[in-house]
């Protein structure tokens, strides 16, 4: 006989378990086991997004201090152009070059999003699809996935 341990510290004698016991076990032990990994995964994970939200949360801070330097620039730039000609046209002119800027961007960014859609991952899907066939056994696998092992 073996011995343990309760938590009120007597030992107790115990029975050896046979296969079947032990056996019997197993699910219960593999359940137990993936909700310990699964805790340690969420807390893994909340500890990272508050890094990343700290991180993320200072850099919004950063950019919107460089968006008020441009503001700045901006302002020294119509102010340096207003020497040569009025202040008004100075500032509509730096309008104006603003949104060439825009409409330039925004059109590249239409083209590329054009090309992106549908946003589907066709290649995976049809992966997938071939991968369920195959475990159905339906379609074939391919000879380039087999790597010539049957």
């Amino acid at each position: 006989m073996t011995e343990s341990t309760r938590a009120d510290g007597i030992h107790h004698a115990k029975k050896p378990r046979g296969l079947i016991g032990l056996l019997g076990d197993i699910p219960t032990l593999v359940k137990e086991l993936v909700k310990g990994e699964l805790e340690l995964l969420k807390k893994e994970l909340i500890a990272k997004a508050k890094v990343f939200g700290i991180g993320a949360g200072l850099i919004v801070g950063a950019l919107l201090f460089l968006f008020l330097m441009l503001l700045c620039l901006i302002g020294a730039g119509i102010f340096a152009l207003s020497l040569v000609m009025p202040g008004w046209l100075a500032a509509l002119l730096v309008a104006a070059l603003f949104l060439v800027i825009a409409g330039g961007l925004g059109f590249l960014g239409y083209t590329q999003i054009k090309k992106g859609l549908p946003p589907l991952p066709k290649k995976t899907i049809d992966s997938v699809k071939s991968d369920v066939k195959a475990v159905k056994g339906v379609g074939r696998i391919p000879r380039s996935d087999v790597g010539g092992r049957f």
